[in-house]
């Protein structure tokens, strides 16, 4: 960083914050303008930085993007965790309010979904090591949470947890889909969708249902 952009950098942010707060206000201009109102140039712009300040965290836009990405699967993981680990709440809920985060998330985050499931990185094989990191272990996360949901008697236990897990992701990932492209579905169906995937889900049982 030369010492013009570290004389920007300590009058707006802390020492050492430029990046996060890079990824910080390209996230909002993504949720504003999209990936095609985003650039390098116009988050230094906003940030107050100089023009080459963000080229010292990011080498080109597709590693700004995976930076973004990254961040959306660190905030939804801390999500999951804090609702599975919930301790007044019955299996079942948790399992109701995993689902119904998920969904919320997406329909409160479409261009960060997009970016994080979608063609941008994923289909172009761009991704970065440190998304990777971060976006494999998140699906992990949802096989072990399936599994000792099984393990509770809340998911059918006859069922291979892998492909439970990428079943009942699928069509999470589906109905998140529907709503953010508007098809057949809007906000005002989330509820009633949610429920229905839970009951689909979960084990047929009375001891489940508590």
């Amino acid at each position: 960083m030369t010492k013009s952009d570290k004389k920007l950098a300590k009058n707006h942010y802390h020492h050492g914050d430029l990046h996060s707060s890079l990824v910080g206000a390209a996230s909002v201009m993504l949720k504003e303008s999209g990936i095609d109102g985003l650039s390098l140039r116009k988050l230094a712009d906003k940030v107050g930085v100089s023009r080459t300040a963000p080229y010292h965290h990011f080498k080109d836009k597709n590693e700004l993007l995976c930076a973004i990405a990254e961040q959306g699967f660190k905030h939804w993981q801390e999500n999951a965790t804090r609702i599975f680990h919930q301790k007044d709440l019955s299996p079942r809920e948790k399992y109701r309010q995993f689902i119904r985060g998920y969904i919320a998330y997406a329909a409160d985050n479409p261009e960060l979904y997009d970016l994080m499931f979608g063609r941008t990185i994923w289909k172009q094989n761009t991704a970065t090591a440190d998304l990777r990191n971060v976006a494999y272990p998140s699906f992990n996360q949802q096989v072990e949470m399936t599994r000792e949901w099984q393990n509770l008697g809340v998911m059918p236990k006859t069922e291979d947890t892998l492909r439970l897990a990428q079943v009942t992701w699928g069509t999470l990932h589906g109905i998140a889909r529907l709503l953010i492209d508007g098809i057949y579905a809007d906000r005002s169906h989330i509820d009633e969708m949610c429920e229905c995937a839970v009951n689909l889900f979960t084990a047929d049982s009375q001891s489940a249902k508590t």
